[in-house]
Formats: structure tokens, C-alpha cells, sequence
């Protein structure tokens, strides 16, 4: 499969058309075809993969595995230490969004029971 038809085909699964796939990573609406002629920059490539929620290597056919990275990150994350996370610089998520200084905090005291 080229890198055009696994994009295609992933972007169906997620009920979008390739315009709209192309819009969400903020690109040009017709900038994803071209991909069948040309190599996207890598920067492109890894916002459509965002939006997609598969890796870049899936999309480039390396892997068949879409979300190889999100095991290799499970894998990394068992047995994290939430208070050890908190207190040192780890970007923490929640919902998309990263936690701030203030939130992080927030989630001590109430690990904490404070």
C-alpha cells in the first residue's frame, strides 16, 4: 500500500474525507493527494498522523500496526509514579491538553489528601 492509500483508507475508518482530514492537520484541502507524487515534509505527515491517531511509520507502510507507538508509550507509562510525575517536569495530559505548573499542584495536594 502507498502512503496516499493507507492515509485514505485510515481516513475513511475515521469517517473523514481527505479534505477534512487535510483541514483538521491545518493543511491546504488538497495538499494530501499530491503525497501520491510527492513526499509530504515530516511535519505534515506527523499532523495528519496526529489526527489520524496512528504513528508515522504506520502511514509510510514500515509497520501494520497503527498505533505502534501507543504500545511502545503503555509499555513505557506501566508503573509510572504519578506523585514522582507531578513533581518533576513530566508534560502531563489531560484531555488533550497539557497540565500547567498550577494543575499539577492541584492533583499533589489532592494525592496527597491535603
Amino acid at each position: 500500500m502507498t502512503l496516499l492509500s493507507r492515509t485514505k483508507d485510515m481516513a475513511k475508518l475515521r469517517g473523514m474525507s481527505l479534505e477534512t482530514l487535510a483541514l483538521k492537520a491545518g493543511l491546504s484541502n488538497k495538499s494530501i493527494y499530491n503525497w501520491d507524487r510527492n513526499s509530504p515534509k515530516s511535519e505534515n505527515l506527523e499532523q495528519v498522523a496526529t489526527v489520524l491517531n496512528v504513528s508515522t511509520d504506520y502511514l509510510l507502510g514500515r509497520t501494520d500496526e497503527p498505533n505502534h507507538y501507543m504500545t511502545e508509550t503503555e509499555k513505557m507509562l506501566s508503573g509510572v509514579d504519578l506523585s514522582e510525575a507531578v513533581d518533576r517536569s513530566v508534560p502531563l495530559t489531560w484531555g488533550g491538553h497539557e497540565l500547567d505548573d498550577n494543575d499539577k499542584e492541584i492533583l499533589r495536594r489532592l494525592f496527597e489528601g491535603k
